[in-house]
């Protein structure tokens, strides 16, 4: 059948994609202008219905550019199976692939990236990606001597132009309006947004000149007084896609804290995430820079606040379970679990988090007896495959949602799921904290549990997370932040524990204090450490 497939010329082969685009791969893009439709008292619908034809006149201008001899076939049929992954995304999980998208898939491992991997996401990319790209391929384009197709060409983009001209004539008003009561639509549009994102992000990246390195806090100091005979050893839990609402310590209905709720930890209320996924927050979180002000490129060219305490003379390791460091531990000492062990914690692709216990372990084991920093980065929720992230016996919440394609399971079964998550990352960061009070003879001690960012589990059509932090719901962005201290450490350290629970409940925080905040409690001065960042320093006693 592909073989018969008669000829065409380059015009009717840019209209036939264009069409295909605009009635298929665009699919999300017009559920969210119903989205905004409905949100509007009185509705234009002759403008609505123009919006598909005026997109089917942009694309089809776009891509007359690329429908070159030679070019065309290779350009479209990767295009095509391009967007037909950025479709499901967008279609089944509400994902704009934005910048901060495109660097979050590039960091994404072959573990991670295989979790997106079910039969809907295989069905979804042959129907809308290979079996189009196999019809690009046989298409049969025939192509008029240069000066006739070029134009053939510029008539029929000249077209195209009036076609938008006259739209605009008498829409132009509506177009406004409806683009900046719902600016994220635009994001929505295959493939123009992903591929800009992308263009943007090989430019940032591989194209510009890079930066040269910025090294901070080298003035840094370790000011603890050693007088008092124990170090400080302080474990730092960076969580991993946890969300604020399914912790029972704010006020979830669900037992997801049961762990860990008699050992007295602090629960720090109204936590914002400096982003929506790991390769963006995870950096952001240790950078001097605030969210508003954080560059990407320019965070990977200056120091941490782990580079900052390393200076200060702090004995650091950090301790993966995920998908890496994201640069942050690059100049201290590191381990990432080898995942192909034989472990029974470990399936090859993925361990659990007990698996950094054993590693803990080993680490306190052979510790030095000086001022200390262990951060576990552990996988805690990260979905799609949450059924994953614990084993059998922390299946708590039932019935759960035992697939990956989290969209066809019901709101019971994926919460549950969820929530067995965060009752398993408990169980980890209560085993942390007992390990250690083992330490007390030797060491003040004390643990931090913070998540990265939140997630989304079908509120509003959005699951997992990367959405624009612009329009990111609550659900991406709220962040469990935890505290425990020892009363050796409070004594010793001059921290107010009843001052502290005051600030907790009081809430408010960012993933911006988390820089000073590191600094403070590892008694470390610099220049550069900002005292009202410091959540610790308005319960500190002088």
């Amino acid at each position: 059948m592909l073989s018969r497939i008669k000829s065409l010329s380059s015009i009717q082969f840019t209209v036939i994609l264009a069409l295909y685009y605009v009635c298929v791969l665009n699919i999300p893009f017009f559920q969210i202008v119903k989205q905004g439709v409905d949100k509007q008292a009185d509705v234009n619908l002759v403008f609505i219905a123009t919006i598909p034809l005026f997109l089917i006149f942009a694309l089809s201008f776009l891509f007359s550019i690329f429908s070159i001899k030679y070019l065309v076939k290779p350009f479209f049929i990767v295009l095509t199976l391009m967007s037909s992954s950025v479709f499901f995304g967008a279609l089944q999980y509400g994902v704009v692939f934005d910048y901060g998208m495109i660097e979050n898939t590039v960091q994404t491992n072959s573990a991670e990236a295989a979790t997106y991997l079910n039969w809907a996401s295989v069905v979804n990319f042959i129907a809308t990606g290979v079996i189009p790209a196999l019809l690009i391929y046989k298409a049969n384009i025939q192509f008029k001597p240069f000066t006739k197709e070029l134009l053939h060409k510029l008539a029929f983009m000249a077209v195209m132009l009036i076609g938008i001209g006259v739209i605009a004539v008498f829409f132009y008003q509506n177009y406004v309006s409806f683009g900046r009561n719902n600016d994220i639509i635009k994001r929505h549009i295959i493939p123009t947004y992903f591929v800009g994102s992308t263009v943007k992000y090989i430019n940032v990246n591989y194209l510009q000149e890079p930066i040269e390195y910025k090294q901070l806090g080298l003035d840094a100091k370790n000011t603890t007084d050693k007088a008092n005979g124990k170090p400080n050893l302080v474990v730092l839990v960076v969580g991993e896609t946890a969300r604020e609402m399914n912790f029972a310590y704010y006020g979830y209905d669900k037992p997801t804290n049961a762990h860990t709720e008699n050992q007295g930890l602090f629960a720090f209320k109204d936590t914002s995430s400096c982003g929506t996924a790991t390769a963006v927050s995870l950096p952001c979180m240790f950078s001097r820079m605030d969210r508003e002000n954080y560059e990407s490129r320019q965070a990977r060219a200056q120091d941490s606040a782990i580079d900052v305490l390393n200076h200060g003379g702090i004995a650091l390791d950090w301790l993966d379970n995920d998908s890496g460091c994201k640069g942050v531990c690059d100049n201290i000492d590191s381990i990432v679990i080898d995942r192909s062990s034989d472990s029974e914690l470990c399936n090859g692709q993925y361990c659990y988090d007990q698996i950094l216990l054993d590693t803990l372990d080993n680490r306190l084991n052979n510790i030095e007896s000086k001022d200390s920093l262990l951060v576990l980065h552990v996988i805690g929720s990260h979905g799609p495959t949450y059924y994953l992230r614990y084993p059998q016996e922390h299946r708590f919440f039932t019935p759960d949602c035992q697939r990956s394609d989290i969209q066809n399971c019901s709101d019971e079964e994926l919460m549950n799921t969820y929530d067995n998550t965060i009752l398993y990352t408990d169980y980890i960061v209560s085993e942390v904290v007992e390990k250690l009070k083992k330490q007390s003879g030797k060491f003040d001690t004390a643990m931090l549990y913070i998540s990265d960012h939140g997630e989304s589990l079908g509120e509003s059509g959005m699951y997992l997370h990367g959405a624009p932090y612009a329009f990111a719901p609550e659900e991406q962005t709220k962040v469990p932040f935890l505290g425990w201290f020892s009363k050796s450490f409070a004594k010793q350290n001059s921290l107010n524990l009843t001052c502290l629970a005051k600030e907790a409940a009081r809430g408010g925080y960012s993933h911006d204090n988390l820089f000073d905040s590191l600094l403070g409690l590892m008694n470390v001065s610099s220049e550069v450490y900002q005292q009202d960042k410091d959540i610790f320093s308005h319960c500190r006693q002088n």
